[in-house]
């Protein structure tokens, strides 16, 4: 049965990708699937696979067709989220694309690839669920 893997995010250096999102996302990095272009990162409690990271040299796209979106609780946990981030290496996108009063906040990480931290507490669902 065919089933989704891992999202994998083209990156120029893979060391200081796997440096940014190993610490924004509490993840391993594995040494079974390592080498100078490729990373491997898994969940730190042993649950399996959550990003793969591979060398590329195109550059990131301002507006891609596909990005992760990174879920907090509440609108100070995302506020924090975002804070953390940044210091991290992560910035904020210049995004004129924003609805009025938005649950979620674009940044890019230190490659240029987007992705949104959204805050669940305000999801269209109103069940801190993302809408099915």
């Amino acid at each position: 049965m065919l089933r989704i893997g891992v999202p994998v995010v083209g990156v120029r250096d893979v060391a200081r990708a796997e440096a940014f999102w190993t610490a924004a996302l509490g993840l391993v990095a594995t040494e079974e699937w390592r080498s100078e272009t490729w990373r491997t990162l898994d969940h730190a409690d042993g649950s399996g696979r959550a990003l793969g990271l591979m060398r590329s040299e195109s550059p990131a796209e301002r507006r891609p067709r596909l990005h992760l979106d990174l879920y907090t609780d509440s609108a100070e946990e995302q506020e924090a989220e975002v804070r953390r981030l940044v210091g991290l290496g992560a910035r904020e996108a210049d995004w004129d694309r924003y609805p009025p009063d938005p649950d979620f906040v674009v940044l890019t990480d230190p490659d240029g690839n987007v992705f949104c931290v959204v805050d669940l507490s305000r999801a269209p669902s109103g069940g801190g669920a993302p809408a099915a």
